[in-house]
């Protein structure tokens, strides 16, 4: 596919509408840093409600100034406003740039649907497919039994892929009364921009709660849409699950974020453990990785747990949700084993049950503390561990193996000439975070009070850790001395969301493509570092002048002029690159999709890439040897063996694969055959020989154990149409980029039935 220029039809005018007012003013106090134990903490009246979006009324510090409820309602109606604001715009700036780069609204439906990339349009094909159906209730059962998408088999598409968010919308589009002036394609990606819109507002909503200033808010969905390039890739792969999910988990953070607020009422309480629960529930519903981002989650649980910054309900509640949500999508997902045998839930299951056996772990010196927490850490992994290989055994599951193979290899544990391990590791987007991605985060001025904060909040959460595994008062010096010492007390919310950060900032470091999750929530936690309380405190006791004046104004007005200097610096680019027209063109595709509607029958069996085919079950809804949802053991060894097409094999080698798979045709792409895109080692061609015991092709050091192949390669070698070959595959379609071969019934070679479809030259 090749975007191409246009000329430019009209001039693209916006407004993000930063203008404001009435910057929220949170009551000044310092909740990180506490001094020495005050009688007045806690207002006269002695309850402390708490507002969801301000502090609590019962936040340590001194000189909480009051509140008129008339003007606490006029802020949070404007914070509540500018987040609507910042949240359309977003959802419309995707929706401009997705527009700008292929021309959408003029593309034929089948360009439109070849837009949808690899496993996008694998998605997208269900969507349409449920519209299709005669009535929801066939179109559920042809997906409850789909024998189209893995040829000679049926399998259960609701229970082995994430795809109940196209049912969803399938059902909504048919029942709603828009059909007649909305299109379903408008319709489905209207809907995943919303959820950008959600995004936004959800991270707005996490750093006015950490602040208690919705100018954090503010300068969080600034930076979420300037950095659009590192925080979403939405505009371009609009059906891949995290687009839909991520949304999602945002709000479970916010949820949490709110939950782990100091004197919530009860009332309260019940609904941010309900928030979390549907936002758990949506969110490992709608992406089959789910389990391991819950793992780092339960991980941060875990150690926040073990240094006492939360307590055994919040624990308890916390872990719950999580299993409470897994299991409802097992449920959902016809008892889809991979969730029993899901790393998550043995360490859950082992945390919770070595905590209630060792009744005594908080207790003791502090060397024997430590000593405690080891022992504990290492008995909840090798607990964690033993559950989860009997829970694999017990259910046969090998459907994640793949992901623990990639995972060894990525750190030189394991074998490297795995195929399915390889096929992740010669991706760029498996790769190490790339320095430029910091380059740009710096240039919008994200990276700086980002780096600024981690260092101090960390270095502080480490100081409370340590403070709370110190028993408290063991000594008579330290009673005596009670009142002079200077007491750390670490805000649990704000716990939660540092090793948030830090723990999915590692993994975006480790594996670029994790980084979608770890950028929006930076945006948080910089604008917290800006427009929070503790930083500026720390910086202005150490010049010796914190007034509340003072540190007012420069909670403030430091925003204030950051968002003037965003919008001074970016606006033009951003309309520059709002104004810049492309259009979709990829005649190749269009030909030969257009060649398999009219030329084949409805049920003819395809082989090829991954990539392609989910085009081709979209676009003609033919059957598949083969597709993108990789999670699946018998799938990856037939995925293996259908690559065998690029690989040095026989004629009867490779024959005898395609007749096994069921596949009528194969296409071979130039693109693959002859690929330059990666290094030597990474090609395709490079991976299969390696798995084959190959030399690989080109000048380059081998491994002394490859050994020559008897056999050329077989996606060139068939273009000779030597007879090897041709009594066994009849060559029906060809252009620039493809090559469809028929695979022949019978290897004896026979004469061409007339009513075969001749090569298009």
């Amino acid at each position: 596919m090749v975007l191409r220029k246009r000329v430019k039809l009209s001039k693209l005018e916006h407004h993000l509408g930063l203008s404001q007012d009435n910057p929220a003013e949170g009551r000044w106090s310092s909740n990180i840093m506490c001094g020495t134990e005050r009688s007045n903490a806690t207002p006269e009246g002695g309850t402390g409600e708490v507002s969801l979006l301000g502090r609590s009324g019962t936040c340590s510090g001194s000189g909480i100034l009051p509140w008129w409820p008339c003007r606490q309602c006029v802020s949070m109606a404007a914070g509540l406003l500018l987040a609507g604001l910042l949240a359309l715009t977003q959802a419309w700036c995707v929706n401009a740039i997705h527009e700008n780069l292929l021309w959408f609204s003029q593309l034929t439906e089948v360009e439109r649907e070849i837009s949808f990339r690899t496993e996008c349009g694998l998605y997208y094909s269900y969507f349409k497919q449920m519209l299709q159906a005669p009535s929801i209730q066939e179109g559920l059962s042809d997906l409850i039994h789909d024998n189209l998408t893995e040829s000679k088999r049926t399998i259960n598409l609701l229970q082995r892929m994430n795809i109940y968010q196209e049912v969803f919308l399938s059902v909504l589009y048919r029942l709603l009364p828009i059909q007649s002036y909305l299109e379903p394609v408008y319709f489905y990606i209207y809907t995943v921009f919303s959820l950008q819109a959600v995004y936004v507002i959800a991270l707005y909503l996490t750093a006015w709660l950490l602040s208690g200033s919705w100018l954090a808010g503010v300068l969080t969905g600034i930076w979420y849409i300037l950095n659009r390039v590192d925080t979403t890739r939405v505009e371009f792969t609009i059906s891949l699950r995290e687009n839909w999910s991520l949304p999602f988990l945002a709000l479970q953070v916010t949820a949490i974020t709110c939950y782990l607020r100091p004197q919530l009422t009860v009332l309260q309480q019940k609904v941010m453990v309900w928030l979390m629960y549907v936002t758990t529930f949506c969110f490992c519903l709608t992406w089959q990785f789910n389990q391991f981002i819950l793992l780092v989650q339960a991980l941060i649980i875990y150690t926040l747990d073990c240094v006492d910054f939360l307590t055994t309900t919040q624990v308890t509640t916390l872990y719950l949700v999580q299993v409470s949500g897994l299991l409802s999508v097992w449920l959902l997902q016809f008892c889809n084993s991979m969730i029993l045998g899901s790393l998550v839930l043995s360490f859950i299951v082992a945390a919770l049950f070595i905590r209630h056996c060792q009744s005594g772990l908080k207790t003791g010196n502090l060397l024997v503390r430590l000593g405690k927490l080891l022992l504990h850490s290492a008995m909840v992994l090798l607990l964690t561990f033993t559950i989860n290989y009997l829970a694999k055994k017990a259910l046969q599951l090998r459907s994640d193996e793949h992901i623990f193979k990639f995972i060894k290899s990525k750190f030189a544990l394991g074998p490297t000439r795995d195929f399915d391990a390889s096929l992740y590791l010669c991706e760029e987007a498996f790769g190490l975070l790339p320095l430029d991605t910091l380059e740009r985060l710096a240039g919008t001025l994200l990276l700086y009070p980002y780096i600024l904060t981690l260092p101090l909040l960390s270095g502080t959460l480490a100081v409370a850790a340590l403070q709370n595994v110190r028993p408290k008062g063991s000594s008579a010096e330290e009673r005596k001395g009670a009142g002079e010492v200077r007491v750390v007390a670490f805000r649990p919310d704000v716990a939660y969301n540092l090793l948030h950060t830090l723990f999915f900032g590692l993994l975006a470091f480790s594996t670029m493509r994790m980084k979608y999750i770890w950028t929006g929530h930076m945006c948080a936690v910089a604008a917290y570092g800006v427009c929070g309380t503790e930083l500026w405190t720390l910086l202005l006791n150490a010049l010796r002048c914190n007034t509340k004046v003072l540190l007012r104004l420069v909670r403030y007005a430091v925003p204030l002029v950051m968002i003037g200097c965003l919008y001074y610096k970016f606006w033009p680019k951003l309309m520059e690159e709002l104004s810049e027209l492309r259009e979709f063109y990829d005649p190749d595709t269009v030909e030969l999709m257009t060649w398999i509607s009219t030329k084949t029958p409805k049920q003819t069996v395809f082989a090829g890439s991954m990539q392609l085919l989910a085009g081709i079950k979209l676009c003609t809804g033919r059957v598949l040897t083969n597709h993108p949802h990789y999670e699946d053991k018998d799938l990856r060894e037939r995925t293996r063996q259908v690559y065998q097409v690029y690989a040095r094999r026989s004629p009867e080698e490779v024959y005898d694969i395609l007749r096994a798979a069921g596949a009528d045709y194969v296409v071979l792409e130039n693109s693959i055959c002859y690929e330059r895109r990666h290094r030597r080692g990474c090609r395709l061609r490079d991976l299969l020989d390696l798995a084959n015991g190959h030399i690989m092709d080109g000048p380059g050091e081998n491994d002394p154990d490859l050994v020559p192949a008897s056999h050329p390669r077989f996606c060139e070698a068939i273009k000779t149409d030597t007879a090897a070959y041709t009594s066994l595959f009849t060559r029906t379609f060809q252009n620039k980029t493809f090559h469809v071969y028929r695979v022949k019934k019978k290897r004896k070679k026979s004469a061409k039935s007339s009513s075969e479809p001749g090569a298009t030259q």
